[in-house]
């Protein structure tokens, strides 16, 4: 595999790897193996962190490296987004490889808006020559929100179909058609869902299907109500939901009033509780009170039953995600208890 890239100065170089927050990145590729996987630390039965990157508009890989960077050992994997918004970024695909070149476990997020399945399909042996090998499954986001409304979406599959073509590439070694693949996708799908405050008569019929299809790891979207999301986690526990798929809770901090107004006000299925609204509106410092509040959550959503972990969301904040996870003690504990049984 050709692991080299151009450096800002024109020379060829190998790709380069992430290096701490505010450091100068490193121009070497890191060894696959030395990459701490998601599947992994779920399967273990840790708390899981999984944080995500928009990708930039750019052609660079250092804008992309750049971008990442701060996250590097603060998450145990980093979503890569879909062209989010319905609007062209760098592709999701060269991030993910980028993140797994450089030490960090991706999830690939691929969307059935832009691409036929034909295409679909090659993108997962891609991701896999590639190493990339966690997928969040998605239907993607309207093109008539983006900045080109005119783009026609492709849908030609939704995303159960893909989840479940995924998962027959990977345990049959087959593609629809009946063709053999040399080399199955070692593939880990992941689904998107949405909490909710459950009434006693709701069934969890959507995530069963998703399960049957194929996926193994659920993301949320933003739920800032650590009730709510316990109440829907033990309804999951209930119906043995908990048994077949890892479930992390979509949460991240907040950088001000208005952008959780504008969370609650915009993003569908977003769980935006007053109180929280109101501790930032008091905060003196609305910054540093979302980033409180990101940590205090990841602290009690990790005692929670039938909660495998969380994914945190912050557009262009990869250094307020670092500071949450560095603020909650969840990687810290996690050092200390597998230090205890080394010496045990």
């Amino acid at each position: 595999m050709n692991q080299s890239a151009l450096s800002r100065d024109g020379k060829p170089v190998n790709l380069v790897s992430l290096a701490a927050s505010g450091a100068a990145p490193v121009r070497q590729v890191a060894d696959p193996a030395s990459v701490r996987r998601l599947a992994d630390v779920l399967a273990a039965g840790h708390f899981a962190v999984t944080g995500e990157i928009v990708p930039p508009d750019s052609a660079d890989p250092w804008d992309f490296v750049a971008r990442a960077a701060p996250l590097k050992g603060w998450v145990d994997a980093a979503n890569v987004t879909d062209a989010a918004g319905a609007r062209a970024t760098m592709c999701s695909l060269a991030g993910a490889t980028l993140l797994v070149q450089n030490g960090i476990d991706a999830v690939l997020q691929m969307t059935c808006r832009d691409r036929n399945r034909i295409a679909l399909e090659g993108d997962l042996l891609g991701a896999a020559a590639l190493d990339v090998r966690n997928v969040l499954i998605m239907t993607g986001d309207d093109p008539k929100g983006g900045d080109q409304p005119e783009t026609k979406a492709v849908h030609d599959i939704d995303s159960r179909a893909l989840m479940n073509i995924a998962r027959v590439m990977r345990d049959d070694g087959v593609l629809p058609s009946g063709r053999a693949i040399a080399g199955r996708p070692a593939v880990f799908i992941g689904c998107a869902e949405v909490p909710s405050d459950p009434k006693p008569d709701w069934q969890p019929k959507g995530i069963l299907a998703k399960i049957e299809a194929g996926a193994r790891f659920a993301q949320t979207q933003f739920c800032f109500d650590a009730g709510i999301a316990r109440r829907w986690a033990a309804r999951l526990v209930d119906a043995g939901i908990a048994e077949k798929l890892y479930v992390l809770i979509g949460i991240g901090p907040i950088a001000s009033v208005k952008s959780a107004v504008w969370m609650r006000d915009n993003l569908w299925g977003t769980i935006m509780p007053d109180a929280v609204i109101a501790r930032l509106e008091a905060a003196t410092d609305a910054r540093a009170e979302g980033v409180r509040i990101c940590a205090e959550l990841m602290q009690e959503l990790a005692e929670v039953p039938g909660i495998a972990g969380v994914h945190l969301m912050s557009p262009r904040g990869a250094e307020t995600i670092a500071e949450a996870v560095a603020e909650s003690g969840i990687m810290t504990r996690r050092g200390a208890a597998r230090a205890q049984q080394i010496d045990e």
